[in-house]
């Protein structure tokens, strides 16, 4: 038998809107064919959302396959990691009797996120608010910063966490730095070296049996023949470079990043599955072209945003709604070269009289049929749309497609024709089970 022939199929797991598009549902259901679960971007800004046989349980950091019994999860390189909020959050899984420590493996490589990191987040978006020049919508969790430091090659990294002296040395430096800002142009208190010195040496002691080469783990179990699956955060149009900059995360997205955010090669990513909620949400600032007002009672904007109970996992803000947006879809396609989306949430729209699809946009007396990459000119896009017919059936729970109404089908049909992308899945509602499957991205 040839070698090729034994190797595991890996899956790439992405959203292709502003996020929230219901990936740790997808990423949970598809751990059933996978043997190892790896997050290779973000931080814990991100907010995966699981519900399991009614019980909903919220992940930010640890990769949704922790919910699995028996299988591994790895973050790699790519993630930003807040000490102290990956202890609290394996000790609250533990709680509820997950075994975590055990299966999850950190990449050593991996940047810290300090106190300092979250300080100077807050600063800034402070500032920008009261200067008038408008907030991004970070989440104040430090993750810009980090990534900052990262690319300016002064970051800690996890494996600084095994050499209290280095480790105390770079944190003396950086401190010194990030103090010069704070309590500068920013106008905010400095900083104090020892209890943060203190604070992150004792988490590396808890820490210390997860480390590992994460890439070097990743290929050895490919070898043998695991699936693995890649879990991306955030959204492809939250991008750092591909997305409505700078009203953006400082990550990218994408899912050519699962390659140089987890230590493998880029022809190891299989398939690509980009997960596509029915309708549009995005939560915080920035250009949204096929937004609706959702304040009013009996509006279509107000249904969406009740009916899909559309607020963040790790804000708890309200998500800004709309129509979906196809021209804004055709970009992620072929940015992430998906191979297949899963489109969530369609029982949202269940009841809807009339459904749109934004088709295009007309910009300064243009037609376009794509998703403009400068956010000036997304925010003076004025939408196209489609409309096609709603239905009054229910769609929920339902795990086959000749059940779905004749209307919802045609609905899906032509998210596929607008975007030249198979559906492969549909979720019809929040529980593992609620799930229709046209072809299984793990089979070959």
């Amino acid at each position: 038998m040839e070698p090729s022939a034994v190797r595991g199929r890996n899956v790439v797991v992405v959203g292709t809107q502003w996020g929230d598009e219901g990936k740790g549902k997808v990423v949970d259901w598809l751990t059933d064919h996978a043997h190892a679960v790896v997050r290779f971007q973000g931080g814990h800004n991100a907010g995966h959302t699981l519900v399991i046989k009614g019980v909903k349980t919220a992940l930010q950091l640890i990769p949704s396959g922790i919910m699995r019994d028996g299988v591994a999860c790895y973050i790699g390189n790519g993630v930003v990691v807040d000490p102290a909020h990956l202890i609290a959050e394996i000790e609250r899984l533990e709680k509820i009797g997950v075994d975590v420590r055990s299966r999850l493996f950190v990449s050593e490589a991996c940047p810290l996120i300090l106190p300092l990191h979250v300080e100077v987040d807050r600063a800034r978006e402070a500032q920008r608010e009261s200067s008038g020049s408008g907030k991004i919508g970070t989440t104040g969790k430090g993750i810009g910063p980090a990534y900052e430091d990262k690319v300016a090659r002064r970051a800690l990294r996890v494996q600084d966490l095994k050499h209290p002296q280095r480790f105390e040395q770079k944190l003396r430096s950086l401190v010194e730095l990030h103090n010069e800002a704070l309590t500068g142009h920013l106008h905010a208190q400095s900083m104090t070296f020892e209890p943060m010195r203190d604070q992150a040496l004792k988490l590396g002691e808890q820490l210390a049996p997860m480390f590992a080469d994460v890439g070097y783990r990743l290929h050895l179990l490919h070898l043998a023949g695991a699936n693995l699956l890649f879990e991306g955060a955030q959204g492809t149009l939250l991008d750092i470079d591909h997305g409505t900059y700078p009203y953006v995360t400082s990550s990218n997205c994408v899912a050519g990043n699962a390659a140089a955010g987890s230590g493998l090669g880029p022809h190891m990513l299989h398939y690509i599955l980009g997960i596509t909620k029915a309708y549009t949400t995005r939560v915080g600032s920035g250009p949204f072209p096929t937004e609706l007002e959702v304040a009013t009672p009996g509006s279509v904007g107000h249904h969406l945003s009740t009916v899909g109970q559309e607020r963040g996992t790790v804000t708890g803000r309200p998500r800004r709604c709309g129509w979906l947006d196809a021209a804004a879809l055709k970009r992620s396609m072929i940015i992430n070269g998906v191979s297949g989306m899963c489109i969530t949430k369609l029982d949202v729209l269940d009841g809807l009289p009339e459904i749109k699809i934004g088709v295009g946009y007309r910009l300064g007396g243009r037609d376009l049929d794509i998703l403009p990459i400068d956010a000036d000119e997304v925010a003076a896009c004025e939408p196209v749309y489609e409309t096609l017919p709603g239905w009054r059936e229910t769609t929920a729970g339902l795990t086959n497609w000749e059940q779905l109404p004749a209307s919802a089908r045609r609905y899906l049909e032509r998210i596929e024709s607008l975007t030249g992308t198979p559906i492969d899945m549909v979720s019809t509602g929040p529980d593992r089970v609620h799930t229709i499957l046209l072809r299984h991205p793990f089979r070959r």
